[in-house]
């Protein structure tokens, strides 16, 4: 039973995910998309504060918690939300939330890289069929590779700058509350975020102020729900279940994603679309190594019957 509730608990947060990529494609077209993304993270760590401030769980980080913290803010919230803002003004709800599913092989892919882990033949595998994925979505009725658009390549650095801040925030959070650490790298990071807003778009403070109420709870929604309380609960999620359980559930996030395209912005879902989904959810299954760690378990299960 207490499996079941993480269970829905993590449904739950894909659900909303899914649905805030199509939030951020109505709010970055409405807005200067730099400076409304500061501000929405801005909120969003504010958010965590006061949450957290609720639980008791506050307390100022160390000087080499810091330097995590730093690094991790500049990679996971000011690259990430920069690039995915000014990608979803350049390409489809569809096409961005495709991409995004590619988080969990790209943070397996990078540690491998920098943290040693195992190439195995199931890993590859995964790797080869999340790039036919992304393949077939970014030219997904296009007339061929100089089609692509600068928005995918954008959506794409988002969350390779998103994989790489993981290897960061996985040393930090070996002393540091990772809700308490995704709370400072919000601000920090909405922080860099209105820096480059001011420089790139001059007058956005002033634009935003002709927004209406409905964009208004879009925002709000996004930043609260989606961002902050989304973040904090699959963290919580990662400690009761693991990261190869909870790993999985990053396909609902992809699928929920096109449905909400589809139906709130009326995108068009062709089968090339249907085709790099079914590519990446495997990629992902098999790169992120959550196939094989669930085979481990499985096995030690019976061992040990």
């Amino acid at each position: 039973m207490k499996n079941l509730q993480i269970y829905l608990i993590l449904t739950g947060i894909m659900f909303v995910w899914g649905m805030n990529v199509s939030a951020l494609k109505v709010i970055v077209g409405s807005f200067p998309p730099i400076t409304i993304t500061a501000l929405r993270v801005f909120t969003a760590g504010i958010s965590v504060f006061i949450i957290l401030g609720l639980l008791k769980k506050v307390r100022m980080p160390s000087k080499v918690e810091w330097i995590y913290i730093v690094g991790g803010a500049l990679l996971n919230v000011t690259g990430h939300h920069l690039f995915l803002g000014l990608g979803l003004t350049e390409t489809s709800a569809v096409n961005g939330g495709l991409i995004l599913g590619l988080g969990p092989l790209l943070t397996a892919l990078m540690a491998i890289l920098f943290l040693g882990r195992k190439l195995t033949f199931v890993r590859t595998l995964g790797f080869i069929f999340g790039g036919v994925g992304v393949t077939l979505t970014v030219l997904a009725g296009s007339k061929g590779i100089t089609m692509i658009s600068v928005g995918d390549f954008y959506v794409f650095l988002s969350i390779l700058s998103q994989a790489i801040s993981f290897i960061i925030i996985s040393k930090a959070a070996k002393t540091l509350d990772p809700r308490l650490l995704t709370g400072y790298m919000l601000i920090l990071g909405s922080i860099g975020l209105f820096v480059i807003g001011l420089w790139k778009e001059p007058a956005g403070l002033f634009q935003i102020g002709s927004g209406t109420a409905g964009l208004w709870s879009v925002f709000f929604a996004s930043a609260i729900i989606a961002t902050a309380m989304g973040h904090m609960l699959y963290n919580y999620a990662i400690g009761k279940t693991g990261p190869a359980e909870a790993s999985i559930f990053l396909n609902l996030n992809t699928f929920f994603s096109l449905l909400a395209a589809a139906v709130f912005l009326g995108e068009q879902i062709t089968p090339s679309h249907l085709l790099g989904l079914f590519f990446i959810v495997t990629g992902v299954i098999f790169g992120s190594g959550a196939l094989e760690e669930l085979m481990l378990k499985n096995r030690e299960r019976k061992n040990a019957a």
